[in-house]
């Protein structure tokens, strides 16, 4: 039975927010009421147990909480209420530059950062070279890092990280920053770390870097867990969110627009698969023909409009796309109930699970609506490719 290495038990954190604008406004109303402050409650009752040896996603909206969950892990602040217990040593990449010291060189602040880590000197000159080495900024080794760029901040810091051997790593966002060649050499580590049983605790928008690497996804919105399990299932739910939100944006925008220059009320209603002897399905075989019908609902005469679809893979990524306009294709005048088919004669997807959005435009572009998930499709192949496409590839000798 795994060993838990994190225990998250009933956390809340409350940040006290004051509304005066100066300190003469915090002096005159110093020791009234609460009337001049407010309270924020980043965290609340937040119950997680993270198992050794696992990679887990926090994810969510902007403000959900994610940050300061993983501060509260790594110590940094203290919970309002709740507790914190963790087994083992914990290396963070929580800030950009946090633990150096800008008027140290880059030499100085990985001796420094290390002993913060709980490195002894003799064991950091054991690493030093192996993290000059993994950082590549060798020849600014010894400047001041007031000095660095952004990247080389998070060059460094990350080698640091990862080579004070910890059993588990957190990271929160910071990997964005480095160039394409670094973040594959991080991600190259951490896949080490994984292969080792090491736990990572990962905080990242790049949600399909959710889909690939964790084994677990935790998802917070005003700083509670509104999902907690495999990433496949976890990102649906973000992403449902995200497109209810993008839908209420859409309706208080409609409601700005002035009645002469209304949009037309439009929905997609479902969208369905269908193979070739046009049955509804949710299972194709890879390289088959199939249909993709689209329903569409409208209250108000559409003129000039556009209707199109999207497949997408489990984590969310788009891998395909197309609509009327795109295909040149002119659509009729529709008021009430209709539904259009999008003919594909070979479906080349590897295998795997997708899922198929619908979306109805006006004459302009405008998105009118989008049903995120109108259906899923299975794909089901020989197991002889990995990957988004369906190339299907043989092997021969070289011909002289």
């Amino acid at each position: 039975m795994p060993t838990p290495v994190i225990e998250i038990n009933d956390i809340s954190k409350r940040f006290v927010i004051r509304k005066e604008k100066s300190l003469k406004e915090r002096l005159v109303n110093f020791g009234r009421s609460n009337l001049h402050k407010d309270d924020f409650w980043a965290l609340r009752d937040v119950d997680l147990t993270i198992e050794s040896g696992t990679t887990v996603g926090l994810i969510g909206p902007n403000g959900s909480g994610k940050s300061t969950l993983l501060k509260m892990i790594s110590g940094i602040l203290q919970p309002t209420s709740g507790s914190v217990q963790l087994r083992g040593r914990l290396a963070a990449l929580l800030e950009l530059g946090a633990g150096f010291h800008p008027d140290l060189t880059g030499r100085e602040n990985v001796y420094l950062n290390a002993s913060i880590l709980g490195l002894s000197r003799s064991q950091t000159d054991q690493y030093f070279d192996a993290i000059v080495d993994f950082s590549g900024i060798e020849q600014f080794i010894d400047t001041q890092v007031k000095f660095y760029s952004s990247g080389m901040y998070v060059r460094l810091a990350f080698a640091v990280a990862v080579h004070v051997d910890p059993d588990i790593l957190l990271v929160d966002e910071v990997l964005a920053v480095g160039d394409e060649p670094f973040q594959r050499k991080c991600m190259d580590r951490i896949r080490g770390f994984q292969q080792e049983g090491r736990t990572i605790v990962l905080v990242t928008h790049a949600l399909d870097q959710v889909a690939e690497i964790c084994d677990r996804a935790v998802v917070l919105e005003h700083g509670s867990v509104v999902a907690d399990g495999p990433p496949r299932d976890a990102l649906q739910v973000l992403r449902k969110g995200f497109e209810q939100t993008r839908q209420d944006d859409l309706e208080r925008e409609r409601a700005s627009v002035p009645v002469a220059a209304e949009r037309p009320h439009a929905v997609v209603e479902r969208v369905e698969i269908l193979d070739a002897q046009g049955t509804v399905t949710t299972a194709v075989e890879a390289d088959a023909p199939l249909t993709v019908r689209v329903h569409v609902s409208s209250r108000d005469r559409l003129e000039g409009w556009i209707v199109g679809f999207g497949l997408e893979t489990s984590s969310g990524q788009t891998i395909y796309g197309t609509n009327s306009r795109l295909l040149g294709v002119s659509l009729p005048a529709v008021t009430g109930q209709a539904a259009f088919d999008f003919s594909i004669a070979r479906f080349c997807v590897g295998e795997g699970s997708y899922t198929v959005h619908g979306a109805v435009a006006d004459s302009t572009g405008a998105e009118l609506h989008r049903l995120v998930e109108g259906t899923s499709v299975r794909v089901a192949a020989n197991g002889s490719e990995v990957g988004v496409v369906h190339l299907g590839a043989t092997l021969a000798p070289a011909s002289a």
